[in-house]
């Protein structure tokens, strides 16, 4: 399968405060994971913002150099890269927000308003410091499995970094799953590291992981199976055709409610054979969550007819098996993917493919 790749130079990370100040909160992507019959692993998220974030698919060779960045401006922690990746970035930045690497480590970024409070910060501490966007690379970057990340998160300072242009702290919780199926929620609130085993394997938005599973215990009526007829004195009430079973299952575009969508369907689907299979069922049950423009407003429409809205901007799914990254767009249903395997892993520079493009219909000719 091909798209269109180049190569850029690094992008100086202060960039994303630029991105950022066009760009209010986004607070709709829905996170699933799947595990096939074979026990291969596949991880897949919506992506929504309410301005083009002008996504890309990049490529972090080994060796690529980062620094963290700090509150007071000081360099903060540096790396090298360890182990390649890919996945998905905003604007031309050298930053993931969705990808997995070269181990089958799998990482995604999600917005988390209302609830992140990153870690006090100490001049003392620059060396080991970097921001919050910043965190989902450095842990592709360095590590192979949950159990290394969860061992290492102690040793790394995610600081309050204000964004100028916006004025702000980004605010973001993250998803980390491994080929094992192992998967763990990395959250800061009020201040503190907070890690959450993901048994269920979904992840939304705003609030903590913990508060969305308590939350589930509203649901247990909840069943993909259809519900049993019912007797009100001598009268039978059946229910109208099917998916009685989940009648009440909430339906709006709000984080608790999709997380409870997604745990449903993620849950419910039949039993699929291999990673090829789930990545293309990740991406039906994902259907059910993409937001059309317009449809989820944070205002009303202004007087020149313009709205802020989140939309669904893409959507992708992480191979973590075959060490394939996969994604579709707003404008382009066609699902492409990139091959970490067979990709150049070392080099001096990102590897970048765009995602632009509008799907295209095709006329059938005469039958034959």
């Amino acid at each position: 399968m091909q798209f269109a790749r180049r190569t850029v130079t690094k992008v100086a990370a202060s960039a994303f405060a630029a991105l950022i100040a066009f760009a209010p909160a986004a607070q709709a992507c829905t996170g699933i994971t799947l595990t096939a019959k074979d026990g291969t692993v596949v991880r897949a998220r919506t992506m929504e913002f309410n301005v083009n974030l002008q996504s890309e698919v990049i490529l972090v060779p080994r060796g690529y150099e980062r620094t963290g960045e700090t509150p007071d401006g000081k360099p903060g922690l540096k790396w090298k890269v360890k182990y390649a990746n890919v996945g998905t970035n905003p604007e031309g930045l050298p930053y993931v927000v969705d990808g997995l690497n070269e181990k089958g480590l799998s990482m995604g970024l999600f917005y988390f308003d209302q609830s992140a409070k990153y870690q006090p910060y100490k001049p003392e501490d620059a060396s080991k410091t970097m921001a919050s966007w910043q965190l989902g690379s450095y842990i592709l970057d360095n590590f192979a499995t949950v159990e290394e990340v969860k061992a290492a998160l102690s040793d790394v300072v995610v600081a309050p970094v204000v964004f100028k242009a916006f004025n702000i702290v980004l605010p973001v919780h993250f998803v980390v799953t491994d080929p094992t199926g192992a998967s763990i929620v990395i959250e800061y609130v009020d201040g503190k590291l907070n890690i959450h085993d993901d048994q269920i394997g979904i992840i939304t938005n705003n609030p903590p992981f913990d508060w969305h599973m308590t939350n589930l215990q509203n649901y247990v009526n909840l069943s993909v199976t259809n519900s049993a007829p019912q007797k009100l004195g001598d009268v039978t009430i059946e229910g109208l055709g099917q998916g009685t079973g989940l009648l009440g299952m909430p339906g709006d575009f709000t984080s608790p409610s999709r997380f409870v969508r997604a745990a449903i369907f993620a849950h419910g689907i039949g039993p699929v054979a291999n990673s090829d299979h789930a990545v293309f069922q990740a991406f039906h049950i994902l259907n059910n969550f993409d937001i059309p423009k317009g449809v989820a407003r944070a205002d009303e429409a202004s007087s020149d007819g313009k709205i802020s809205a989140d939309y669904t901007q893409w959507t992708s799914a992480n191979d973590l098996a075959n060490k394939r990254f996969y994604f579709r767009t707003y404008d382009n249903s066609d699902i492409r993917f990139v091959d970490l395997t067979k990709q150049k892993l070392d080099g001096d520079d990102i590897q970048t493919w765009s995602m632009d493009g509008y799907e295209v219909a095709h006329e059938l000719g005469q039958p034959e």
